[in-house]
């Protein structure tokens, strides 16, 4: 659970993306050099990786956030400067690539809490309920003002 001056929060983010044409590149040191930068940007950023896998063919990124960026910015902010650092020390990247491009432009993301959605469903109903019992006859007590 992350606390912040105006929020308690607990946001943890399922990221996943791959390379352009899904191509089997990121092995070898292309792949160590990766996860180091990837543990590197959250750390810079405050971000706790909950876990890191590196795949040939794509990355899977779970990791906890602020409320105050979007899931987007995070995204770019991964696939940006780690695209950056992996061309500047892997320059025969490029000549894979089309377009001088690491990322595809696409990527998955869920948003995942401490509670399942079924247990917060449960909860806002119980709410309502604990302020509106059911009255004898089996249906909800008309509330007055």
């Amino acid at each position: 659970m992350g606390r912040a001056s105006s929020a308690v929060y607990s946001l943890n983010y399922h990221i996943v993306w791959c390379p352009k044409y899904r191509l089997d590149i990121l092995t070898g040191e292309v792949k160590d050099f990766l996860q180091d930068q990837i543990l590197t940007i959250a750390e810079t950023k405050g971000y706790e990786v909950l876990a890191l896998e590196v795949m040939p063919d794509h990355v899977h990124l779970f990791i906890s956030a602020t409320p105050f960026e979007s899931p987007t910015a995070i995204v770019k902010l991964f696939k940006g400067v780690s695209a950056l650092r992996l061309f500047k020390k892997f320059p025969g990247l490029k000549s894979r690539l089309w377009r001088n491009k690491l990322w595809a432009p696409s990527y998955y993301v869920a948003s995942h809490g401490e509670a399942s959605s079924d247990t917060i469903r449960k909860y806002i109903e119980d709410q309502f309920n604990a302020l509106h019992p059911p009255d004898k006859s089996g249906g909800l007590r008309a509330t007055t003002g």
